[in-house]
């Protein structure tokens, strides 16, 4: 009786698998555009290095931010589902205004318009991860939902790079691919997952209520501060592309830079992630640090295409190690009723960080030249380890 209680419960769920899928799906459409759009921006619409700095930042950081008020009215209504197909829905058809554009006002407009969709279904879908997969099983379930992610993070650069070869360096024609499968990930999100049943004992409150938000303890109010100061650390992997094309690597062959770095962070993600339901979180977060340190290290010091390789390789290492870890963290210090709010304020804060990151990585650039933007971020992955070793120092309840 007891081994046949912990069967269906040693394997990860369908709905972890087609959800990554969709991820897939998503993510090999927004890569597609997304590893040539640095490129496009300044070789074709004639953008500065502080606008690409700018545009992504503003991007991602709005991106985190939607996040909170798609989390909290997930866990209002008890649906998370409906949230995630308007959110992935909203990425998809928003696609063509890339291809359209003519200049970085519309490029803007469509970064923003794209990273809203990815907003309202981030902090629903990882609440859907956490509801369907058992709690011994968290983070293989995120690390697998991560690598698949992943896997078309890295399919859709190497597209991008055939489709320019192919056609001569035209970007808004691999733009216009972009949108196939975009739709793809709608339609298999809408017919694939089936999302848990809420109780009917459960009552409905406002998640954002003060008694509501107490319980959220100071256990994961830090482990929020980490995540801000760890994203201080990892500005936008749009200077991995521009670094990769300042060493004379031609255009058509940047992309593969996004191509090795998600190619590392897929077969690493679904390891580590299966790693942390077992090893001490708070040292894999402290390793996968020092990868990140070891990788703006390397990157500062030549910007010769295998220097540049090695580093972009050991980035995508340390995202393998730590994003599904982040995530699997904060389920286990939220409550299950919570964790749309949970994922929603971890990713405002995140939002902030990666704004303020973006933007000043742009302009160290500019100013003082591309090693220094990659110091800048190691001293504040250095900064991240202090805070982590000093919460790890504190009296807590792991």
């Amino acid at each position: 009786m007891q081994s046949q209680m912990k069967r269906p419960q040693s394997h990860i769920p369908s709905g972890i698998w087609v959800l990554g899928f969709v991820s897939m799906l998503m993510d090999i459409s927004s890569e597609m555009i997304h590893s040539l759009l640095p490129l496009f921006m300044v070789t074709v619409l004639g953008a500065s290095t502080i606008a690409v700095g700018l545009v992504e930042g503003l991007a991602e950081s709005l991106a985190l931010v939607v996040k909170v008020f798609s989390g909290t009215l997930s866990d209002y209504l008890g649906k998370r589902k409906a949230l995630a197909v308007f959110g992935y829905a909203l990425g998809a058809f928003t696609k063509p205004l890339f291809a359209l554009a003519p200049g970085v006002g519309m490029v803007l407009t469509a970064r923003l318009l794209d990273r809203i969709g990815k907003g309202v279904r981030g902090a629903p879908r990882d609440a859907l991860v956490a509801d369907i997969a058992p709690p011994q099983l968290r983070g293989a379930a995120f690390g697998l939902r991560q690598s698949l992610d992943t896997v078309g993070a890295f399919i859709g650069p190497l597209v991008a790079v055939g489709l320019m070869l192919l056609w001569g360096n035209d970007f808004r024609a691999v733009f216009w691919i972009a949108v196939i499968p975009g739709v793809m990930a709608v339609a298999l999100l809408v017919f694939g997952v089936r999302e848990p049943v809420r109780r009917q004992t459960d009552t409905r409150t406002n998640p954002i209520r003060r008694d509501n938000l107490r319980r959220l303890d100071s256990s994961y109010w830090w482990m929020v501060g980490i995540g801000s100061v760890f994203t201080l650390a990892r500005f936008s992997e749009a200077f991995l592309v521009l670094r990769a094309q300042q060493g004379g690597m031609p255009i058509a062959l940047v992309p593969l830079v996004m191509v090795a770095m998600n190619l590392i962070y897929a077969l690493s993600a679904y390891p580590f992630g299966k790693l942390s339901d077992t090893m001490s979180h708070t040292r894999l977060l402290v390793l996968g640090l020092i990868v990140l340190i070891a990788a703006d290290g390397v990157l500062a010091i030549n910007d010769h295409w295998g220097i540049v390789l090695l580093g972009v390789v050991l980035w995508g290492l340390h995202m393998g190690m730590t994003q599904g870890l982040l995530a699997a963290m904060i389920a286990g210090v939220s409550p299950a009723d919570l964790r749309g709010t949970a994922y929603g304020f971890f990713n405002l804060a995140c939002g902030l960080a990666m704004l303020v990151a973006s933007a000043l990585a742009g302009i160290v650039w500019e100013q003082f030249g591309a090693p220094f933007t990659f110091y800048v971020g190691a001293t504040f992955g250095a900064c991240a380890i202090a805070l982590v070793a000093f919460k790890d120092g504190q009296p807590s309840r792991v």
